[in-house]
């Protein structure tokens, strides 16, 4: 699945206005995908980007923010392994 694919997959979580995922990374969107079967059933959770952004990532949405740094401690994580390949 890539990034866009996967924004089109969770359409009713993404804030209007929002271009949601922007890492398409494949280990990246699959981890996501995985996470997202979870978070769609918080109620009103939505998200707005996923990105990198001066070379770390964020995770914007309406979780708590110690929610959103796991995710994106877990994200960096992945792309540093990637990068390394």
């Amino acid at each position: 699945m890539t990034a866009s694919e996967f924004n089109i997959k969770y359409n009713d979580y993404l804030e209007k206005g929002h271009y949601g995922l922007d890492i398409d990374v494949p280990s990246v969107v699959e981890y996501l995908d995985k996470v997202f079967q979870d978070l769609i059933h918080i109620p009103g959770f939505k998200y707005s980007q996923i990105k990198t952004k001066f070379n770390s990532v964020r995770f914007y949405s309406t979780l708590k923010s110690g929610l959103d740094s796991a995710l994106e401690s877990h994200i960096q994580n992945i792309l540093n392994f990637y990068s390394k390949q």
